[in-house]
């Protein structure tokens, strides 16, 4: 027997709760690229907030939380699926006692910063309002952009957000239970910029440097300050593509360094064979004939005579 799905009555105020998720359909039917829709509706109006994107990651579904936040304010939760951009499938522990350390998604790590909580779905029925929303849009959008002949995500982005949005809010939303709004505004600690990056933590080297991404980044001489050699930096990729460096709370100032040329190593000169010096030619043989020389009896006769004479 097949489980029915209990129905769950909406929140009593904008702002509680948002569904938040992505629908991949042919929005431009081929006119253009292929494009997702992120969407984040408010669980107790039905108001809808959404955009284009070229692909569903991290930094372009940061981009659509940054759109709304600074639109709406922080809602006090999002409701999602468990798709690994909310959250990281961690190995069940071997044991019951045993310490499993939490890991967090970037999406997950800047809710937290942000101070917004976050609950996971666990069926898409359970997201009902955001897919009844993707099911009009994948009719209705679709149908917009073709008589307004989009071709592109700036395009159709410009039709979403004068057109359709404006709509879909004017024919679909209820008014909430309450009045209250529980969106909190955003503060000054709330530096969007660096929250909603790809953040990484980095040890300082002793030569005040660091690595990141398969670059070496030098810190600053007028930077270096207590503890910061050896200690630990947050490091930003920001979504306009530029990086900052934290430590503690100062951002310091950083500077790619360039790869030092490889110079080729100088080739070993070639092994030569060392010549022998050849031994001076001995002479005192040079003319001497055997067979011309005189016989034994004769030399010896002869060094006999010399002898008497010297003696006589």
């Amino acid at each position: 027997m097949e489980e029915a799905h209990v129905w769950r009555p909406r929140r009593s105020c904008r702002g509680e709760l948002v569904q938040w998720d992505t629908s991949e359909h042919h929005w431009l039917e081929g006119r253009g690229p292929k494009l997702y829709l992120v969407a984040m509706i408010d669980d107790a109006s039905s108001q809808a907030y959404a955009r284009l994107v070229e692909h569903d990651s991290t930094a372009e579904n940061l981009r659509v939380l940054w759109g709304y936040l600074e639109g709406w304010g922080r809602p006090l939760e999002f409701y999602t699926d468990k798709n690994s951009l909310f959250t990281v499938n961690s190995a069940r522990p071997e044991a019951e006692d045993e310490v499993v350390k939490e890991e967090t998604t970037q999406i997950g790590r800047a809710l937290r910063e942000l101070e917004i909580g976050w609950i996971a779905a666990h069926s898409p029925q359970a997201k009902g309002r955001i897919e009844r929303f993707f099911g009009t849009a994948q009719d209705r959008l679709v149908k917009g952009l073709r008589i307004a002949k989009a071709s592109s995500l700036e395009e159709g982005n410009r039709y979403l957000e004068r057109e359709y949005l404006p709509a879909w809010n004017r024919s679909f939303t209820v008014v909430a239970a309450k009045p209250t709004d529980a969106h909190r505004p955003l503060r000054r600690e709330h530096d969007l910029a660096a929250t909603l990056s790809e953040v990484e933590a980095r040890v300082v080297t002793p030569d005040y440097t660091i690595r990141y991404q398969g670059k070496i980044y030098q810190i600053a001489r007028a930077e270096i300050r207590a503890g910061l050699r050896g200690g630990q930096v947050r490091v930003e990729q920001r979504l306009d593509g530029s990086l900052a460096v934290k430590f503690r709370d100062h951002y310091l100032s950083v500077r790619e360094c360039q790869p030092q040329p490889k110079t080729p190593r100088p080739r070993p000169p070639a092994a030569t064979s060392k010549k022998v010096p050849s031994k001076p030619e001995r002479t005192w043989m040079k003319d001497f004939n055997l067979q011309k020389s005189p016989p034994l009896w004769a030399i010896v006769a002869s060094e006999k005579t010399a002898v008497r004479r010297e003696m006589g």
